[in-house]
This record gives C-alpha cells, structure tokens and sequence, in this order.
C-alpha cells in the first residue's frame, strides 16, 4: 500500500509537465528580467529539490522506513509547491502584467503569494482531515494576542503597504522629511531606504513616514523633474531695484549652464528690506537634484561676476560708524595701488603705447573693472556697443553667429589686447560675440572717453583702423560661407572704414 501511495504520484505525468512548465517559466523570466537572474534560478532550483527530494521518498520506503518516507514525501512535496507557487507568482507580476502595460507595487505581489500559500496550506490540512472552523477560530484568538504584541511592526507593515498602495511616493523620488532630503532608493514592508547626498542610507519606519510631513521635490504633474532653488543676496537702497531685477534677469537668459533649467526661465524679486539694505532673491530651477550645492556655487559666482561688471557691491548690514585720518589714508593707499595696477596694465596695450605718462594715468582714473565668470556672454552680436574692453586676465574666443547654423570662432582674446572698437567707433551694432573662455579680467573705457582720447591724440585712430581691418577680414571670411553678397560689399565698407569712424566721433571727414 505504502509504495503505490508514494511511487506513482511522484512519478505521475502531472509532477513531469509542473516540472516543465517551472523550466519553461523561469527561461521566460530570465529574458525579460535579467537584472533579477538570482531570485529566480534560487525559486527554480528550490522546486527542483522538492521535486528530487520526494522522489528520494521511495528509497526511504524500500529501506523499511515507511514512516520516515511518508514524512520525507510530505515535507519536500511542501517545498516544491511554495517554489511553484513563487514562480507563478513571479510570472503574473514580473511578466504577464508588464506586457499587459500594468506595474504593480511589489507588495501586491507579495501579499498575493502569500494568500496563495496560505490557501495551499488550508487546501491540505482539510485533505489532511483537520477541522478547519476550530483551526480558524484559535487562529483569531492567536491573531489578536499578536496584534496587541506587535503594533509598532504591523503599524510599519500596514504603513508600507499604504505608501505602494496610493503611490503617494515612489522609488527614485527625491524627498524631504522633516531635515533629511535625499532619495528613495526601496520602500520595503517594515521601513523605507532614503540615500543622502552624502552617501548615506537612512533607514525610515513607515509608521514614522505616515506621521510625518514628506515634501516630495522636483516633481509636478505633466513637468520634468527640476526644482527650484532660491538664493539671497543684499544690495545697498541707493541702486534702484529695477536696475538690479534687470541686469540679473539679463545675465541669467544669456547664461548657459549645467544642470539650469531654461524653461522656466530664471528670474530676479526683491525679497525684503533687511539691516537698512534691500534683499534679492534669484530663483532658478535645478535639473539634477544630485547637484544642489555645486550648482548654486557657480550660479553665485556668475551672479557675483555680474553685478561687479555694473558697479553694484554686495552689501553688509549697515552700521553707523565714525570715520577717523588714519581710515582716510589707507583708502587713498589702495586707490594709489589700484591706480599703479591700471597704469602697468595700459602699458602692455599697445594702443596707449604712444601716451604720455600724464594721458596714461588720465585714461586709468576713467577705466572700469569688468569681471567674467568662465562662459559669461561679454558682448553679443547684434547689441548696441557702449564700451571698449581691455584684457587684463584670461582668455575669450571672439564668435560669429550666422542666420542659421553653430557659432563659428574667430580668435582668441588674451591679456593685453582689446576688442569693442568695430562696434564702438563706427556706430554699427555688435558684429560679433565674446565669451569668456575662462574666468576674465577687463577693464572698459566708455565711449566719450574714447572720443576724448581720440580728439587729443588722431594718430590713435589709425591704429584703430588696422586693428579693425585686419579684424574685419577675418569676420567676412567666416560671413562668406553664410552670405554670398557680404564679398561684394567687403571693398567698399573697408575703403570708407576711417571716413566713418571720424564722421561718428564727430572729428571732421
């Protein structure tokens, strides 16, 4: 009786095809799901031992251990069922609902297999002949006590399962809970891993995530992921607002850089009044929450670049204070040693080689710092020129920017020589873009200074008018693969080239 009982239900065509379809099911998984390759070759493998361990059930028998066999039989046909189980399980979840364009939380599907073994579990206790209603109703009572014992655990539980349930957040969000901002690398039953941009992984109890105020950054509906960051910044009252707003709006929309949203575009808002100053904001929109800070960094220092370029000092809470001789004296010192610093910095321009000592330090009181964060636009095709620009530290590339088509470059600025003559002397537009390469030192002269200069010394015009011409024929060379007619018109505009800039300083033909 004992061997027909084992024997011909393991060797039944049912325990063939079950181990077949497993096979079939695991190969199908592993294609679609390779990242997973362990968890199911272990499901699969554990299917296998239930199915080698009740064949092994016979032996035991044949040595006369008709109990043993039987136990051996029942414990691995268990074994072989909860990997079976696990593989189906693993198939509707990781396979059949993708396809079908359905991703359920992961705690669905353990929640389903875990039904689906307790269902097995009480499909063989009755087959078993046990009296399922007083297995259940001690069950209840069990069930109670251990409520009672373990409700924080079950509050993580039931926590985690509402967090995948309403997919209020999902794995990959970027986070904030109460001071801790960072990413949400797994929600499991019990708690939820958070990686900080330090590279910390902090371990969060659901219940406590339930409890708490979680802000989840960078996401809104119908958006790409960026967020936006906010940075302050002081100016003294007697700098209108709208000139601030203006220049900071200007420089952000010319501004290209990683990791700035475009859209929405960056913007400048007075903030508040604080400590006798006015206080800014510059708001703009992070698109790798990876790189918060480094961001902001250098999105200050373009800040700080341009507004010392327009003569406007971050201001310091205002204190009134008495002035005494000695504070006097060390601020007629460094205006001395700014002075010197211009005057060593006119003798490398050839332009001003010709000036007297007297006309060199006229044109350094007249001169203004220009600084320029790496990737600053310094003048841009097309604008309406004011200033003539002078290098004093680093290197810019000069750009010509056709009707269509990639910027084109056309030479590369360094220490000691100028640029915004072209513009500035003959009264026409920008003819060109200069960007810094790196971070840039200029100095500029303004346009009446330039007449000024001009008036007293007309042999500097000439100079001018070379450094122009040569210029002028690298940029209508780069025109030539654009504009077919800018050839034709070269000769004429170079031959009144002097005529005009003396007709427009206003020195007579």
């Amino acid at each position: 009786m004992e061997t027909t009982d084992l024997t011909p239900r393991f060797w039944s065509p049912d325990v063939l095809w079950l181990t077949v379809i497993a096979a079939v099911l695991t190969v199908l998984l592993l294609r679609a799901r390779r990242h997973e390759r362990t968890v199911f070759v272990n499901t699969l493998w554990l299917f296998l031992l239930g199915v080698i361990g009740q064949a092994s059930a016979g032996a035991v028998y044949a040595l006369d251990f008709p109990s043993a066999a039987k136990t051996v039989y029942a414990v691995f046909r268990i074994i072989s069922a909860i990997a079976l189980i696990r593989l189906f399980g693993f198939g509707v979840f990781r396979l059949l609902l993708p396809l079908l364009g359905r991703d359920l939380p992961r705690i669905i599907e353990d929640l389903a297999i875990v039904v689906a073994y307790v269902v097995y579990g009480f499909v063989q206790l009755r087959g078993a002949g046990v009296d399922l209603s007083s297995l259940i109703t001690t069950s209840a009572i069990l069930t109670a006590v251990l409520a009672f014992s373990m409700q924080d655990t079950l509050g993580n539980l039931l926590g985690g399962l509402a967090i995948q349930l309403d997919n209020s957040v999902r794995v990959g969000d970027w986070v904030r809970v109460d001071d801790l901002v960072g990413r949400v690398r797994d929600i499991r039953w019990r708690s939820t891993l958070i990686e900080t941009r330090n590279w910390e992984t902090v371990v969060i109890p659901n219940s406590a995530l339930m409890k708490s105020r979680v802000a989840i950054l960078g996401r809104i509906e119908g958006a790409p992921l960026q967020w936006r960051r906010i940075l302050n910044f002081m100016v003294d009252p007697a700098v209108p607002p709208a000139r601030v707003i203006a220049i900071v709006d200007e420089e952000m929309r010319e501004l290209a850089m990683t990791n700035v949203a475009r859209t929405p575009a960056a913007s400048c808002v007075l903030y508040g009044f604080e400590s006798g100053n006015l206080r800014y904001q510059l708001r703009y929109f992070l698109t790798d929450l990876m790189e918060d800070d480094l961001t902001d960094s250098m999105v200050r220092v373009h800040l700080f670049a341009s507004l010392q370029r327009a003569g406007i000092r971050i201001a310091e809470p205002q204190h009134t204070t008495h002035a005494i001789q000695r504070d006097e004296a060390h601020a007629e010192t460094v205006r001395r040693r700014e002075l010197t610093r211009r005057l060593e910095m006119l003798g490398r321009v050839g332009l001003f080689a010709g000036l007297s000592e007297n006309e060199k330090a006229e044109v350094a009181e007249r001169l203004q710092y220009a600084p320029f964060a790496r990737g600053d636009v310094i003048t841009k095709q097309g604008n309406t020129a004011h200033w003539l620009y002078i290098m004093a530290f680093g290197d810019a590339e000069v750009l010509y920017e056709p009707p269509s088509g990639p910027p084109q470059v056309l030479a590369l600025l360094q220490p000691g020589q100028f640029f915004g003559e072209m513009a500035l002397m003959t009264g026409d537009a920008r003819t060109a873009t200069v960007v810094a390469k790196t971070d840039v030192e200029c100095w500029r002269l303004d346009r009446a200074s330039v007449q000024q200069l001009l008036q007293t010394r007309p042999e500097i015009a000439e100079e001018v008018k070379r450094v122009i011409g040569a210029r002028r024929g690298e940029l209508e060379r780069a025109r030539e693969a654009f504009t077919a007619s800018a050839v034709d018109a070269s000769a004429a505009r170079q031959g009144d080239l002097l005529g005009r800039i003396r007709r427009f300083l206003g020195l007579g033909a």
